[in-house]
């Protein structure tokens, strides 16, 4: 049941394709020209010397006044290039969310964990550090809880390296965890601002031959009648150029971002180590004292 309907599906993206691929060349088979001669009106035998045959030529071709503004020429954009803005605007509104969404979370993440780390700068143990936060979850409470679970299962054990050894490698998976939620669009951002430059060239590129080809068709080099096609082809560039710049702007920008956060929640791994090591040398203290009474 599934393959004929696969089969189907690819069917119709084939045809999709061979309509995207043939429209430029069929609107230029169809298109009139945006010249057009217009018949030459006998005149009477005495004013027939006082005829300019210059005048006479430039009043021949007469080019159409073009609208040149983005929605003009988006609107009057060939199949290919209308796609390929539309997919490079569409980049441009991915890249702005991002941005924005990680500025909210990277400011709230930072500024908890701050606050967190604060609470529990004067905690003596585990138990205290969690009962000071309270029921605030952020990567310190995480951590906390995976010293204190270590603790707990190891209870009987004397290797105290062993201990401390098991928990930093809880913390280690706490932290790349938290590294990996973090960078969560971050791909997105690196793979729009390298592409979408080469992608509105591609567009520019592919306005630019139609507008040869429509040229040749013509068979006109008038700069009023070349120009509207080839502004329309660098309009895909600009886009293009619209969507990768803020990218790689914010990418970099949240590269730092997110250095710091995690250099914050190393602070808090060391903070949950040493809390760790004081209840286990609080314990042993505590077994040496009953072992001398």
């Amino acid at each position: 049941m599934m393959l004929p309907s696969f089969r189907n599906i690819l069917k119709c993206c084939m045809a999709l394709a061979v309509i995207a691929l043939a429209s430029p060349v069929f609107a230029q088979q169809t298109a009139a020209p945006s010249a057009i001669a217009q018949p030459a009106v006998p005149a009477p035998a005495a004013a027939a010397s006082t005829v300019d045959p210059v005048k006479t030529a430039r009043a021949v071709v007469t080019p159409a006044i073009h609208d040149l503004s983005p929605w003009s020429m988006f609107k009057n954009a060939d199949i290919v290039v209308q796609a390929v803005m539309l997919g490079l605007a569409f980049a441009s509104i991915v890249t702005w969310t991002v941005g924005i969404a990680k500025t909210l979370e990277l400011s709230m993440s930072a500024t908890r964990l701050r606050r967190s780390l604060k609470r529990i700068a004067e905690s003596r143990s585990l138990a205290e550090a969690q009962l000071a936060l309270g029921n605030h979850d952020n990567v310190l409470s995480a951590l906390l809880a995976a010293a204190m679970r270590e603790g707990r299962i190891s209870a009987g054990l004397s290797s105290d390296s062993g201990i401390k050894e098991r928990a930093a490698s809880s913390f280690a998976e706490i932290i790349r965890a938290e590294a990996r939620r973090v960078r969560l669009g971050m791909g997105a951002l690196a793979t729009i601002g390298a592409t979408s430059p080469f992608v509105g060239l591609f567009g520019t590129v592919w306005g630019i031959m139609n507008s040869f080809i429509g040229i040749s068709k013509s068979q006109t080099t008038n700069l009023a009648v070349v120009a509207p096609g080839i502004a329309e082809a660098l309009l895909a560039t600009a886009i293009g150029l619209v969507a990768a710049i803020p990218a790689v702007i914010i990418y970099n920008h949240f590269s730092r971002v997110t250095k710091g956060y995690l250099e914050l929640v190393g602070r808090a791994s060391g903070a949950a180590g040493r809390l760790l090591s004081r209840d286990l040398d609080r314990t042993h203290g505590a077994s040496h004292a009953r072992a001398a009474e």
